[in-house]
């Protein structure tokens, strides 16, 4: 079996999750990334959109689960948006993905908050 990956990186939304009242009501960006494990099947050899994740329909996917209701973590964000990326394109065996949360309410400076999940079809 042939497997292949497509990796969507450093996708950028505003929304408003977390714990704290502020940030719902200021909202902030949230950055993402996708790495899609996916069963080749025909792709490779038919050449077709048709027969693979088209990267731009899994991008409306994560922007409307971003951009969707409110959660309080990311860990739960991140996990909702492999689930959709699997149900939305049934080829894909493994979704790996990383929410980025720059503004996160810390007492001190630091680049970002990031958390990871994968999610096996």
């Amino acid at each position: 079996m042939t497997t292949y990956t497509i990796t969507l990186q450093n996708c950028a939304f505003f929304a408003r999750h977390g714990v704290h009242d502020e940030e719902e009501f200021l909202g902030q960006r949230f950055f993402v990334d996708a790495e899609l494990d996916v069963v080749a099947g025909e792709a490779l050899e038919s050449d077709s959109i048709d027969d693979t994740v088209n990267y731009g329909i899994a991008f409306t996917v994560i922007e409307e689960i971003v951009t969707g209701k409110r959660r309080y973590l990311i860990e739960a964000l991140a996990l909702d948006i492999a689930k959709g990326l699997c149900q939305t394109f049934p080829q894909v065996r493994r979704a790996k993905i990383t929410v980025r949360k720059p503004n996160a309410p810390v007492p001190g400076v630091l680049d970002f908050v990031q958390v990871s999940v994968e999610h096996f079809a």
